[in-house]
């Protein structure tokens, strides 16, 4: 037996065979999923700039070109990280080593991880672009960015939280059931916009009474990968659904409620 046929029945040995190995296979779906738990949480106050002990805006700040160099070799890393541990060819060959059951998890906790990474060694670049001085109206912002947030979390659970966060195809793996087949279904926000937990992200980035320069960045750079990640992701859901997903993208905006398409 060659190494890689040794390596494809030692995938399917532990998807298909022993109790400890499915178990050990959840155990580590829960460890990914907590770690996941810990990054979005952190990453809310990180944006928000409240409890967590290093902020979007704390720290002293270093020589602006170098913060700047830093802060998108951050967000360049976890982009392709992000997309590229997503397609589909990727998934294939990383199964090829990996259980398939804990494939999800595994992207979920490289992502993670890659966002605490980028959360500690993030450089501020304080420089103020707006400020909000009106308490009532700073609130009122404030809040904008907390809905935002809160889209992001219920529009996980419309679709289905735990398969999109690995939790559901290792507690199958465990009971020794199969994934059900992927359905196309447009619950709630999704009849409105495609994409609505990209567009509460955008929300959450961009909704902040005072703006830095470096919140300024963190916000564009990520607006401007959420638009090429769409467009992958688009693609993937063309290939798997076909013409239900192109019927909905001529009918349902991109990302603007209420527009036909975009």
């Amino acid at each position: 037996m060659s190494q890689m046929q040794a390596t494809h029945a030692e995938v399917r040995a532990i998807d298909r065979g022993s109790w400890a190995g499915r178990a050990a296979a959840f155990l580590y779906g829960i460890l990914a999923y907590v770690v996941f738990f810990v990054a979005v949480l952190y990453a809310i106050g990180f944006v928000g700039g409240f409890i967590v002990p290093k902020t979007i805006d704390s720290g002293v700040a270093a020589p602006a070109l170098r913060a700047v160099i830093v802060n998108l070799l951050l967000m360049s890393l976890f982009a392709v990280q992000h997309s590229v541990m997503a397609r589909k060819g990727f998934k294939q060959w990383l199964t090829r080593f990996i259980p398939k059951s804990i494939e999800r998890s595994t992207y979920v906790l490289l992502a993670s991880l890659v966002l605490l990474l980028l959360f500690w060694q993030w450089q501020p670049l304080p420089a103020t672009v707006w400020q909000i001085e009106d308490r009532p109206l700073a609130m009122i912002v404030t809040a904008v960015s907390h809905v935002g947030w809160l889209i992001v979390f219920t529009s996980t659970f419309l679709i289905n939280h735990f398969e999109l966060f690995g939790l559901h195809q290792v507690a199958n793996n465990l009971s020794g059931r199969p994934m059900p087949a992927p359905r196309f279904r447009t619950p709630l926000y999704y009849q409105f916009v495609r994409h609505p937990i990209y567009l509460g992200f955008i929300i959450a980035f961009w909704a902040a009474p005072v703006m830095t320069v470096g919140h300024l960045l963190f916000a564009a750079v990520t607006t401007a990968y959420i638009l090429v990640g769409i467009a992958l992701e688009e693609r993937d859901l063309v290939d798997q659904f076909g013409e239900d997903y192109r019927r909905y993208r001529k009918r349902v905006s991109m990302l603007v409620p209420w527009r036909r398409s975009g």
